[in-house]
């Protein structure tokens, strides 16, 4: 028998409507069990904290399954040590598989201390990731609505995505009101342009010609009210946003002058990590939990596949958006970080190396409190000078050119 760490623990097998409970006792070297089962309604999680508490549970364990482990733990939040388990960590023995066996097995390892806690953040912290999740996903929405306009358009043999580059900027919009409102002169509509788009008036006419019928009014006058309405819903989630990261000010601001961040990354970033560090021991810990580095995969000395895993989603897609948008700052470290890397590892593995960058950064910028310092677009030529310069010369030889090196005159 293994050695118990807890006097008193209770393992959870968690479900929609009911939950498995395995309440786990060391009394003079003896274990005692007790196995309950429960409902997940409000009153019956209450009665199970009451009777926990009576029997001096001081530890909690249960998967991470979906969203029903959320309801149990706003209950006991306070009242025990939680522990919210990867399902892959604690898998039962094969043959095994019932609520009793798994609620006793966690209870098991729960007591013997074998068990290893996910990151649960702070409630105002939860709340602030709700809200920029929830943008995320509208963002995402009005981008596939978006492209369902651009559709309809096409189907109707209007070309104006081939001359504005914003179709549904303000000119854009213009001109698709009036094809909604049956407007078929297309000197009058490409009249309705903005701007330097005004210089392409011959080529909208030539655009907007089309065959537009009453099938694509329709459509068209459907998608542009609910592209609407999901711009005013983006606008009310940026204002509720703003709100709930006034606790997280300090250190979205910090992260800001950063390539590639603005106010939007930064708030999804700190969303998801928080702005204190000291729950990740390293940067390489917070790295291999955000999964935006390589894998261990190794075996009889062979080194495998080392692909990333799965971690946050929500992070991840924010550090890789991030890195994209650091990938075309000129003169920076992480655009020649991406130019050294893509070219002979490929685009998306030179982009998820700019994210693992970007994510290190922003651990040591939380951590000390320090601010950002470019290190430059040269900085690898500095790094490498003279097998850089040796490699070039060798290569202008290899091309029948006699090189000679000389120290450049500074004026």
């Amino acid at each position: 028998m293994m050695e118990a760490m807890f006097r008193c623990v209770a393992g959870f097998d968690v479900h929609s409507k009911t939950i498995a409970v395995c309440l786990r006792r060391v009394t003079d070297g003896k274990v005692f069990k007790e196995i309950r089962t429960f409902e997940t309604m409000t009153r019956n999680l209450l009665a199970l904290s009451d009777w926990l508490r009576s029997e001096g549970v001081t530890h909690v364990a249960m998967e991470s399954t979906g969203v029903f482990w959320k309801p149990i733990y706003n209950i006991l939040e306070g009242q025990f040590e939680i522990l919210l388990v990867n399902a892959r960590h604690i898998k039962n023995v094969p043959g095994r598989k019932t609520d009793v066996k798994d609620c006793e097995w966690i209870a098991q390892l729960l007591q013997c201390g074998l068990l290893r806690a996910s990151f649960i953040p702070p409630k105002p912290q939860r709340e602030l990731r709700d809200l920029t999740r929830m943008r995320t996903q509208l963002t995402g929405e009005m981008a596939a609505v978006a492209n369902r306009i651009h559709k309809v358009l096409e189907d109707a043999n209007v070309k104006l995505g081939l001359v504005a580059t914003d179709a549904l900027g303000v000119s854009g919009r213009k001109m698709i009101s009036a094809l909604i409102g049956g407007e078929t002169d297309t000197a009058k509509m490409a009249d309705l342009a903005c701007g330097r788009l005004r210089e392409k008036i011959p080529l909208l006419e030539q655009a907007l010609l089309g065959k537009v019928t009453e099938h694509h009014r329709f459509l068209l006058k459907a998608l542009m009210d609910h592209l609407t309405y999901l711009e005013g819903q983006i606008d009310r989630f940026n204002q509720r946003i703003e709100e709930a990261a006034r606790p997280f000010e300090k250190a979205i601001m910090a992260l800001i002058p950063m390539p590639g961040y603005d106010q939007a990354s930064a708030q999804s970033v700190i969303a998801e990590i928080g702005p204190d560090m000291n729950q990740f021991p390293t940067d390489a810990h917070l790295c291999s939990w955000a999964k935006v580095c390589p894998g261990n995969n190794e075996s009889a000395g062979k080194r495998k596949s080392g692909t990333t895993g799965h971690g946050n989603r929500w992070l991840q897609s924010t550090l890789v958006q991030v890195a994209w948008a650091a990938s075309r700052k000129k003169q920076s470290y992480f655009q020649a970080q991406f130019r050294r890397l893509s070219g002979r590892r490929g685009k998306k593995r030179a982009i998820v190396a700019v994210a693992h960058s970007i994510l290190t950064d922003t651990y040591h910028i939380l951590k000390a409190g320090a601010s950002y310092r470019e290190l430059g677009g040269d900085h690898f030529d500095r790094l490498h000078h003279d097998r850089i310069r040796r490699y070039h010369v060798k290569r202008l030889q290899d091309l029948g050119y006699p090189v000679v090196l000389g120290e450049r005159q500074v004026a």
